[in-house]
Order: C-alpha cells, then structure tokens, then sequence
C-alpha cells in the first residue's frame, strides 16, 4: 500500500502546508510547471519525488524532469504528463502514447481545473489536481492524496489550501 501526494502546477511558489500535508504520504507527484528547482528540492527533502517538467518550466527543471512518465506503483500503471486533457478531450501530442500503452492511471495539470474523471474507453482513472500555486486565473489553491493498494486506487482527498 503506498500513499500519494499529488500536485500541479506551483509555478515556483511554495507553502510549508505542503511539508505538513504530504509528511504522512510515500511518495509526492508533481504534474509540472514546478517553476523552479528549489520547489522541487523541497518536495524531495519531503518524500520521494516523481515529476515532470511543464511549459513554463525552464532549463533547470527540464533537465532534472521528462516530459512524460511512466511507472508502476504497486499493480497500478501511471502515466504523468503535464499538458494531458481529459476523457474525450485528450491532448493531440500525447494521445497516440495514452492510447498505446493504456495506463490504468493517468495525470496531468496545466488547466489549473481540478478533476477525477474515469474514462470507460481506456479503463483508466484521469486526475488533474489543480494548482497548488499562485500564479494563474483559479480561486482555490488544491492538492490531492490517494491511495494505490494492488490495483486498487482509493481513499481520494481533496485538500484545499487557501484562496489564491
């Protein structure tokens, strides 16, 4: 059983809420546009980190993170990427890979919108936790924590951190 914390979009901010909500989790994802280094540092010094760099991300942050990710957590596979869509609407540049490898589990950021979507077609869980910075035209900052226990993927929360 491992727990997930999940994160998008922190345009290089920081808040120590992060330390205190992710401290319990054992692994932290980050869906990119981290902003910066130091933030990634950060989360790491936390719990492991796994991440991917987004389109604001610069040099340091691509070189230290992929565009895409793949893994296996438990018997759930991921993929991560940060301009993803959704159910329907998933981005041109990344749709052929989703629908080649089929991941059970799929993660992205970018639209700043919080969403849990299931896609029947896929069999396969999309979440996109929102942004946890500043920077951006949302109201609410908001991250998420989950389980994967076997192939199961449960005990989802919502964690809303403040009014941007």
């Amino acid at each position: 059983m491992q727990t997930i914390g999940l994160l998008s979009d922190t345009h290089g901010w920081w808040d120590e809420k992060y330390a205190s909500y992710f401290a319990s989790c054992d692994e932290i994802w980050h869906a990119g546009d981290i902003g910066s280094a130091d933030v990634a540092l950060r989360l790491s010094a936390i719990r492991p980190l796994r991440a991917v760099c987004g389109n604001i991300d610069g040099y340091p942050v691509r070189q230290m993170y992929p565009k895409t990710l793949h893994f296996t957590v438990e018997d759930v596979s991921v993929m991560m990427t940060h301009i993803g869509g959704y159910p329907g609407r998933y981005e041109p540049t990344i749709r052929a890979e989703l629908y080649e490898t089929k991941p059970r589990l799929f993660v992205c950021g970018h639209s700043h919108i919080l969403k849990v979507m299931f896609d029947k077609r896929l069999n396969c869980l999309c979440l996109n936790p929102g942004a946890a910075g500043k920077s951006g035209f949302h109201t609410v900052r908001t991250l998420m924590r989950f389980v994967i226990d076997g192939a199961d993927i449960r005990d989802m929360e919502i964690i809303e951190l403040a009014k941007r």
